[in-house]
């Protein structure tokens, strides 16, 4: 199986490499993954979990990720489905901007807001 994601994922980040980087056991960073402190994907037929690399500032995690996270769960939606919410165009008119621009920019409430009523 090849070591490259997916086009869909390529700015994804492998767990081993963010481990290295945080300077943790990658176990730990499955445990953020499944306690909904960090998104997570998989390409269709892998096992690799991949981690978006705009969910962290300056190497660390950024704080809104679980608040994000806790409220797509609220509403049914995994992770994939809330990494194509966060990253899809939001329009014509703003020239290929997505959510995660706006969480980029500090917009957390905003973000927090779309994902919820994306998911109803």
């Amino acid at each position: 199986m090849s070591a490259r994601p997916d086009a869909r994922y390529a700015r994804t980040l492998p767990a081993t490499w963010l481990a290295a980087r945080m300077a943790v056991d990658p176990a730990y960073v499955d445990a953020l993954r499944r306690a909904g402190e960090l998104i997570a994907v998989r390409a269709p037929g892998s096992s690799e979990w991949r981690y978006p690399a705009w969910q962290f500032d300056h190497g660390t995690p950024r704080r809104s990720i679980p608040r994000i996270v806790a409220t797509a769960r609220s509403r049914g939606l995994d992770d994939a489905e809330l990494y194509d919410i966060l990253t899809a165009p939001l329009g014509l008119r703003d020239n290929g901007r997505s959510l995660v621009s706006l969480l980029q920019e500090g917009r957390d409430d905003e973000v927090v807001a779309a994902v919820r009523s994306a998911a109803g």
